[in-house]
């Protein structure tokens, strides 16, 4: 094996490292950005039944 068959082994073996870590990153974040969106989403459905309630309790005396 010559140096360059070497650095060319190794430089492959560091592109799949760091492919895999920022995959993992990427995937990390976008799984963070969906539960934040479906955590938004449950949140007002919450928020506009709870005003729904206290709207209706209040003008039923």
């Amino acid at each position: 094996m010559n140096k360059g068959t070497v650095w060319t082994v190794i430089g492959v073996i560091a592109a799949i490292v760091i492919a895999w870590i920022l995959v993992d990153v990427l995937f990390s974040v976008l799984w963070f950005i969906v539960k934040l969106v479906v955590v938004a989403v449950v949140a007002l459905i919450v928020f506009a039944v709870l005003r729904s309630v206290f709207s209706r309790s209040r003008r039923s005396p």
